[in-house]
């Protein structure tokens, strides 16, 4: 066993029967890899579904497990016991995976020196992409990640995607796995949990490597673009950075780090106003502010 698709899943369902169409249709020997689908506490149809699905596409190698733990870090952790493959890719249950995806990853393991890895992640959207919507807006709820058509080493100054990322074994036993004190758990929109574990490994002079081949595509639906979910998801945002912060003693610089944004913010809303673009300028300090509610505590 080559590589394992690992796929946390919390109450979509039918997201994630699209995203497991996406996976089946991998150009790679299926003797090679396999899905290991993680159900974080589901109240939907999500075993039934997967059940089913796998039955139909029994040439594939699709297994559910569970995890009462309740939480996007425990069920990640849950994926990496329960996988058998020597390279480990995570993706979301709101995303689809192009037919190369598989044999990119083995690719950059086996042949490019890589043991950390990211893909490319493009955003599409169930509906039209809002006109509000910005660079900086998109960048937060969606997190695309495009570095060229090249393999590279990812900058220090770029974090990737937890959306398409891969590791080989050996990393969870040198570095730790995801931290349960961070990351989803259940409807709450925290996170973190990836950026934990990359800025481990970074610290420690591993590289991560960029594959353009392996494409992970994120699909926003439109609860996702609503003015409740919106707040909701910077708050969160704002909470993760700080909780990152406090546990690598590091909140000066984080409350410095947003006093500038927040200045940076006023200017670039000021310019989208004056070039007629009001309504990008409203959500970005819209974002902004449930950033900054988030990493000092106000409600």
């Amino acid at each position: 066993m080559e590589l394992s698709i690992i796929i946390s899943t919390y109450n979509n369902a039918a997201s994630l029967v699209r995203t497991l169409d996406s996976v089946v249709k991998q150009d790679a020997d299926k003797k090679l890899w396999e899905c290991v689908v993680v159900n974080n506490n589901s109240t939907d149809d999500t075993a039934e579904r997967v059940a089913t699905f796998a039955k139909q596409h029994s040439e594939v190698n699709i297994r559910l497990v569970d995890e009462p733990k309740q939480g996007l870090s425990h069920a990640r952790n849950r994926g990496i016991v329960e996988s058998k493959g020597q390279f480990l890719a995570f993706i979301d249950d709101d995303e689809t995976i192009n037919e190369g995806f598989v044999s990119a990853y083995i690719d950059l393991f086996r042949n490019h020196g890589a043991f950390v890895g990211s893909g490319a992640l493009k955003v599409c959207y169930d509906s039209a992409r809002p006109k509000w919507m910005s660079y900086y807006t998109e960048k937060m709820i969606a997190n695309p990640l495009d570095l060229g058509n090249e393999i590279i080493t990812i900058t220090r100054t770029i974090t990737p995607t937890g959306g398409n990322m891969a590791f080989n074994r050996e990393v969870f036993n040198l570095y730790g796995n995801f931290d349960t004190a961070l990351g989803r758990k259940g409807d709450e929109l925290f996170g973190g949990e990836e950026n934990d574990l990359f800025d481990r490994i970074r610290d420690l002079g591993e590289r991560v490597f960029y594959t353009p081949h392996a494409v992970a595509y994120h699909h926003i639906a439109d609860k996702k673009l609503t003015p409740e979910y919106f707040d909701k998801l910077a708050y969160g945002v704002g909470v993760s950075k700080r909780l990152r912060a406090e546990k690598r003693g590091t909140e000066e610089e984080l409350f410095s780090d947003e006093r500038a944004k927040r200045r940076y913010t006023r200017l670039l809303a000021l310019f989208y106003t004056l070039t007629f673009r009001s309504s990008k300028a409203k959500w970005l300090v819209r974002m902004r502010n449930g950033i900054s509610k988030g990493v000092f505590g106000t409600l």
